[in-house]
């Protein structure tokens, strides 16, 4: 298969799949290094295909429904794992992370963690990697954009969030 069909099959691959999809399983399946997978997302990036790199994988954007931003502050991983998990068990998704850097600006990074399932993965990886989280940086405080299927199940995430005081005010 030449370039152009391995990353038309690429691009297909990423519609039709509901969950991340690794690097290392477009590798397999193209039959290809993972450094040529990364090319041909860098490259259908560049010709307007949205793709996220997320810790699970690569995910073109679902459709959202309402979203909200709103600003946290917790630290440990303990307490991360508490707010996300409660985000998702209402019915939530994390979409990202931001922190604001006295220097450099705003950090993003795209999450996508939708499930119990996906929200310990994130968790074991963060706690396998040794890396502390991003809000780390700013004493814990950090912004999540947040989605789900009602603006009545985003107010009880954020209900839910302010009990547990995790909200900043």
């Amino acid at each position: 298969m030449d370039a152009k069909a391995r990353r038309e099959k690429i691009a297909e691959r990423l519609k039709y799949s509901r969950q991340p999809v690794t690097g290392a399983a477009l590798s397999q399946e193209m039959g290809v290094s993972r450094q040529v997978i990364v090319a041909d997302i860098a490259l259908l990036r560049s010709l307007g295909l949205v793709i996220y790199a997320t810790p699970g994988g690569y995910l073109l954007p679902p459709p959202l429904g309402p979203t909200r931003s709103i600003a946290a502050r917790h630290e440990g991983l303990p307490a991360m794992q508490e707010e996300l998990e409660t985000i998702v068990a209402l019915g939530g998704k994390v979409l990202d992370i931001s922190i604001e850097h006295a220097v450099y600006g705003e950090f993003r990074a795209t999450l996508m963690l939708q499930t119990l399932e996906e929200v310990s993965a994130f968790i074991n990886q963060m706690k396998s990697s040794g890396m502390a989280p991003m809000s780390a940086l700013t004493g814990g405080v950090h912004m999540h954009g947040i989605a789900a299927g009602s603006e009545k199940e985003l107010d009880a995430i954020i209900e839910a969030l302010h009990s547990r005081g995790f909200l900043v005010e």
